[in-house]
């Protein structure tokens, strides 16, 4: 999967992506995805078996929740 190349529309919101594709897309190491599951911190995922899959909603919510607004001069 493209990084650059995700658009969010009501077709794919409910799309899951690998660990490794979250990392692609995020620019989040794997072992910081790692660590946020062990902690139980960072974003929501979905485990089955030992396959992790997170879906693309709740990845986008999670960057635009720590979206910083800087003020224009």
């Amino acid at each position: 999967m493209n990084a650059g190349s995700v658009v969010l529309n009501e077709k794919n919101q409910n799309q899951w992506l690998t660990e490794v594709e979250v990392s692609e897309l995020t620019k989040l190491s794997l072992s910081t995805l790692r660590a946020h599951r062990f902690y139980r911190k960072g974003m929501p995922y979905s485990k089955v078996g030992r396959s992790v899959r997170y879906s693309l909603a709740d990845v986008a919510d999670f960057m635009e929740s720590r979206r910083i607004v800087t003020e224009r001069t």
